[in-house]
């Protein structure tokens, strides 16, 4: 899993890492398309709890969507804050596999 995104994309929702990634690996429980349509400063609140994902399958870890990310959620996986390394595993999770 060479990237990860983090809980600081919660509710932010920016969709810029999924515009950025030339392999369309970055998905969530909305998508990104969708979060796209909705004002920016409204998806706290029209999509609480929501966060992307990277898949760790498609990633090709080129580190386009870090860049971009105006929350600096994502991070690659060995770097990941020791307070944030529980997101790994919920990356992982969303795409239905388990971290080793």
């Amino acid at each position: 899993m060479p990237h990860v995104i983090t809980r600081h994309c919660v509710g932010t929702c920016d969709t810029a890492c999924a515009q950025a990634c030339p392999v369309e690996c970055i998905h969530g429980p909305v998508a990104p398309a969708t979060l796209l349509s909705v004002p920016a400063a409204e998806r706290g609140v029209r999509f609480p709890g929501v966060q992307l994902y990277i898949d760790p399958d498609e990633c090709i870890d080129c580190g386009c969507c870090v860049q971009v990310c105006p929350a600096q959620a994502i991070h690659m996986d060995c770097d990941v804050p020791l307070e944030l390394r529980a997101d790994i595993e919920a990356n992982a999770r969303f795409f239905g596999r388990r971290v080793r």
